[in-house]
């Protein structure tokens, strides 16, 4: 593993463990030239998954990318790194048993808006706002008024 302070190319691993919902393992590592400690992953993938795009664009699947926006959609909510980290661990996990290697990027935002609905409301309501492309305040008022009338119901 090459290190991140000096880029050499070998280090030595000092503990592993599994992560809290078991599906990665953490691994703390030191450079064998600086010295310098540092942190890593290691996760299962069981295929390559190829996100088609609008305009049939292809890229491999980034569950870095994902873990952004789903932040960006929580960010100053008060959902922690593990919810976040569970919803992107379950979407991704969907992704690679679906048996498909080539995933519509609306399959995706469908996930994440269904994931972020059982999570937070208003996380919700960011990332539709982005994903749904809402071009004008009217577009809030009616999303959020659905979302409301999904609360009522869930409450009754």
């Amino acid at each position: 593993m090459r290190c991140p302070f000096c880029a050499f190319d070998d280090s030595q691993v000092k503990d592993s463990r599994p992560t809290e919902d078991n599906t990665s393992i953490r691994r703390r590592r030191q450079c064998t030239s600086c010295g310098a400690r540092f942190t890593t992953f290691e996760r299962v993938q069981l295929r390559e998954v190829v996100i088609v795009k609008s305009g049939d664009q292809r890229e491999a699947f980034d569950r870095r990318k994902l873990e952004q926006s789903v932040a960006l959609a929580c960010r100053k909510r008060g959902v922690s790194q593990e919810q976040i980290d569970r919803l992107v661990s379950g979407i991704q996990r969907q992704l690679e048993t679906s048996g498909e290697n080539e995933v519509p990027s609306a399959r995706i935002g469908e996930l994440v808006m269904d994931g972020l609905r059982q999570i937070d409301s208003v996380a919700y309501i960011r990332f539709a706002s982005v994903y749904r492309d809402f071009s004008e305040a009217k577009d809030f008022e009616d999303f959020a008024s659905n979302v409301r009338d999904i609360g009522d119901v869930a409450a009754s």
